[in-house]
């Protein structure tokens, strides 16, 4: 077990490196408490992310929500649901004239936070071959957004570059 962020042998990929309690892959299981899998059990449906994009896109309202994704009404009020117990959406009500109180579906700061991540998967798509599609471009000054992993510091680090441990070993 490489246990530096020394360049891999020639013929060997580069990795993540884990450390402490972490290194010895016998020792644990991921399951259950990995960061990844809590995130992927909440947004990690195909249904989920779309409706996500539809709402960055400005999407509120169920209907045009589900029109936009082509989900059922069935998957959109289930995966809504979902997305509002875990806290990435809230409900707001809106009354047209003369009709029942409805819903609509704004984000909150933790659905926000997903921004990135979307931004990363909409980048890697783009990698896929499709020449066409929707390109992320920053109101400011026309360039394309792109997801950028970095460090707390600000440095950019790639796969190689990154130490994985166990953040109860006190090094958070």
């Amino acid at each position: 077990m490489r246990e530096s962020t020394e360049a891999p042998e020639p013929g060997i990929e580069a990795v993540i490196t884990r450390t402490g309690r972490f290194a010895d892959r016998g020792a644990w299981s991921a399951e259950g408490w990995c960061h990844m899998e809590h995130a992927l059990e909440l947004v990690g449906t195909r249904s989920a992310m779309i409706l996500m994009r539809e709402i960055y896109y400005g999407g509120r309202r169920f209907d045009e929500l589900a029109r936009h994704t082509g989900l059922t009404e069935a998957v959109t009020s289930q995966r809504l649901k979902r997305l509002l117990d875990a806290g990435l959406l809230q409900r707001h009500p809106y009354r047209e004239p003369g009709q029942r109180t409805r819903y609509e579906y704004v984000l909150t700061d933790l659905g926000r936070s997903l921004f990135p991540v979307f931004v990363a998967l909409m980048d890697w798509g783009a990698q896929l071959g499709n020449e066409s599609g929707v390109e992320l471009v920053h109101a400011g000054c026309g360039s394309p957004v792109n997801a950028v992993v970095q460090c707390a510091k600000g440095h950019h680090v790639g796969l190689p570059d990154t130490v994985a441990r166990i953040a109860s070993d006190g090094k958070r």
